[in-house]
């Protein structure tokens, strides 16, 4: 007879402990994390936009904050997760219509997205800065 009292050795549901990381498992992570980031980015640029409606000295202090560092780097992060949330949609996208399901091109389309996104991120920044002149 059982005493009413079993002890479990192991987990009771799988988590990061049992499973290696695997670059899918990564891609849905940053997906999410970049759609936390563009939460948060379109709230700085709401920011931006009030300060444009109250007035010019609104205006010069968001001006001065996004012309920092701080400011540029927080925007070529946003470029950034809003290229790389667009390219993780796609995919999503296309296995909606139950094409590039298997295995290999699964993987192909998650490299694709990494590189996509960060290749065009680079040229729209480069392009940007090229047509302020400031190169």
């Amino acid at each position: 007879m059982s005493d009413g009292r079993t002890e479990i050795e192991r987990p009771l549901s799988p988590h990061l402990q049992v499973y290696r990381p695997m670059l899918t498992m990564m891609m849905s992570m940053a997906h999410r994390v970049s759609g936390v980031a563009l939460a948060v980015g379109f709230a700085l640029f709401a920011w931006w936009l009030i300060a444009v409606s109250a007035g010019p000295e609104a205006y010069a202090k968001v001006a001065a904050f996004w012309s920092s560092l701080p400011g540029q780097v927080l925007l070529f992060l946003f470029t950034w997760a809003l290229i790389h949330h667009l390219l993780g949609g796609i995919r999503h996208l296309i296995w909606d219509t139950l094409h590039a399901l298997d295995k290999p091109t699964i993987e192909r389309l998650a490299w694709a997205t990494i590189i996509g996104s960060t290749n065009l991120n680079l040229l729209l920044w480069i392009v940007g800065v090229w047509m302020r002149g400031s190169l």
